[in-house]
């Protein structure tokens, strides 16, 4: 049995939760996110708790177990609080600006990267060098996360590029002189 699978998910007030065959649909105040459950996975709805079960003993059922029911607890967690990924730029010259909902990077090359911002994410530029990625789904929070850093990675030698807030670079030493 899964350790992760067989925990409960509390619902939250002000959290509906609605299952029609096999999609699950969570509607909370920050907005709402639907899941297809898998088959060999059923859930349980009762007393606002959400319970996942398997119904069988499969490799890939058991393996999707834990999975489904993590995701739906980053559901629950989406609708009510919301995710969020903090980035810095670490360069001379190197700043954000945001416009409209697109968010223009300066990073050193002969021209800005300009990157179009998804729907139901939202980006704000706190100062030049502060990016944050807001939304409820955090599938797509972590993934227009890691598309911005993809632009300018942090590099090994001055530590120049787009990083995580609280990222650990592993530096390297510059060529001793003779």
């Amino acid at each position: 049995m899964s350790r992760i699978g067989k925990n409960p998910i509390p619902i939250p007030q002000g959290v509906e939760v609605k299952l029609d065959a096999s999609t699950l649909e969570v509607k909370g105040p920050k907005g709402s996110l639907t899941h297809i459950i898998p088959e060999g996975i059923s859930l349980q709805i009762e007393d606002g708790i959400i319970s996942v079960k398997r119904n069988g003993d499969a490799k890939r059922i058991r393996s999707l177990h834990g999975l489904t029911r993590t995701l739906i607890a980053n559901m629950v967690t989406g609708v009510t609080q919301g995710f969020e990924k903090r980035l810095e730029i670490v360069g001379i010259g190197y700043r954000a600006n945001l416009q409209a909902r697109t968010l223009q990077l300066s990073l050193g090359y002969s021209h800005p990267v300009i990157y179009p911002i998804p729907e139901n994410i939202e980006v704000v530029v706190e100062r030049q060098t502060n990016i944050t990625v807001k939304g409820i789904d955090k599938q797509k929070v972590g993934q227009v996360a890691a598309e911005i850093r993809a632009f300018r990675k942090p590099e090994p030698y001055k530590g120049k590029g787009i990083r995580y807030v609280g990222e650990g670079i592993r530096r390297k030493a510059t060529k001793a002189k003779a």
